[in-house]
C-alpha cells in the first residue's frame, strides 16, 4: 500500500514511518519542511492549515494515517476538528481507501470531580467524526497514556517522580489508567492498515496493566529508585496542579493545563477486539517505563 503519515515527525509518527516500510509499505511522510526531514519514507511537503497541500500529498495514496493534534491552544476544538474536516474532504476527492486516527480513551460519564469529557478528549471525539464525514472508511485507535521517550505525559511523569520525594495528588489519584508502551501503540496502526474488516471501526487500545494514577505515580518511582510519598489533596484545583507542573517541568503551561484537566477521566480499555485483530504479546507497566528510559 501507498500510505501517507501525517505528522510524520512527531513522538508517534518517527516511530511508525520506519516500521510501515518494515511492513512493506510505500511510505510518503508528511512535513511542513521536506528538505529538513531525514528519516526513512519519502518526505512530502504538507501542512493541515492549507487544505491544498494536504491533497496533494495525498494524491494517490491508499491510506492516510492521522496524526496531528494541537494542545494549548485556545480554539483547539474548532482549529482540530476544521482541518479534519479539510483531510476528510481531501482524501474522498483524490480516492484514498482509509483513514487511521490515533484518538483518545475516556469515560464520557466523566470522572473524579466532573461529568462528561475534557475538552482535550471531547475534541478527540469531535475529530474521529469529522474524518469521516465525506465517507472514507475510518479505523480510530483510542489510546490512553502513551510510554516512551518523547511523550509529553511520559516527561511529565519521570520529571515529577525524579524531583519531587513528596507528591501532591488531586481528586484524580484513585482514577483508572491503562498505559500502553509506544511500540505496542504503534504495531496496533500498521496492524490495521488494509484491513477491510477494520473499515468503521473503534478500537480502545492498552497494555495488560490497569492502574490508578496514584498507583502509576508510585511504581514508576520503583522503576526509577526514587523514594517518595504520595500527598491526597482532594480539594487541589486542576489550575494550581497545572502551575505545579509548570514550574517543576520543562512542560508548556498551556499543554501541562490541557492533560491535567483529562486526568479526571477514567481511561481504561476494552481491548478485546483489536487484541483479536492484531495478537502481540504486549509490555508490562514496568517494562513501559523500563524502555522509555532506554530512549525507546
Amino acid at each position: 500500500m501507498r500510505v501517507l503519515v501525517t505528522g510524520a515527525t512527531g513522538f508517534i509518527g518517527s516511530r511508525l514511518v520506519p516500521e510501515l516500510v518494515r511492513a512493506g509499505h510505500e511510505v510518503r511522510a508528511m512535513t511542513r519542511h521536506p528538505d529538513d526531514y531525514d528519516g526513512e519514507g519519502t518526505p512530502v511537503r504538507g501542512d493541515v492549515d492549507d487544505p491544498g497541500s494536504l491533497a496533494e500529498a495525498m494524491t494517490g495514496c491508499d491510506a492516510v494515517v492521522y496524526l496531528v493534534h494541537a494542545i494549548g491552544r485556545d480554539d483547539v476544538g474548532t482549529h482540530d476538528v476544521q482541518v479534519a474536516r479539510d483531510l476528510g474532504l481531501g482524501a474522498a476527492a483524490v480516492g484514498v481507501r482509509q483513514i487511521v486516527y490515533l484518538g483518545g480513551l475516556g469515560d464520557e460519564d466523566g470522572g473524579a470531580d466532573a461529568d462528561g469529557l475534557s475538552e482535550h478528549l471531547q475534541s478527540r471525539r469531535d475529530v474521529e467524526s469529522a474524518l469521516s464525514a465525506a465517507g472514507v472508511p475510518t479505523t480510530v485507535l483510542r489510546a490512553a497514556l502513551v510510554l516512551g521517550e518523547g511523550s509529553l505525559s511520559w516527561e511529565i511523569l519521570k520529571q515529577l517522580v525524579e524531583k519531587l520525594p513528596v507528591l501532591p495528588v488531586g481528586p484524580w489519584r484513585d482514577v483508572k489508567v491503562q498505559p500502553i508502551g509506544v511500540a505496542d501503540a504503534v504495531a496496533y496502526l500498521v496492524g490495521v492498515l488494509g484491513r477491510e474488516e477494520a473499515h468503521g471501526q473503534v478500537y480502545e487500545i492498552g497494555g495488560p496493566d490497569v492502574m490508578t494514577y496514584g498507583e502509576l505515580l508510585e511504581r514508576t518511582g520503583e522503576v526509577l529508585g526514587t523514594s517518595h510519598r504520595l500527598v491526597g489533596l482532594p480539594a487541589l484545583p486542576d489550575a494550581a496542579a497545572a502551575v505545579g507542573v509548570r514550574l517543576l517541568t520543562d512542560v508548556d503551561g498551556d499543554e501541562a493545563a490541557t492533560l491535567v484537566e483529562s486526568l479526571r477521566n477514567e481511561v481504561v480499555a476494552d481491548a478485546a477486539p483489536i487484541r483479536a485483530l492484531v495478537p502481540r504479546d504486549l509490555l508490562g507497566f514496568e517494562d513501559q517505563v523500563r524502555a522509555a528510559l532506554a530512549g525507546a
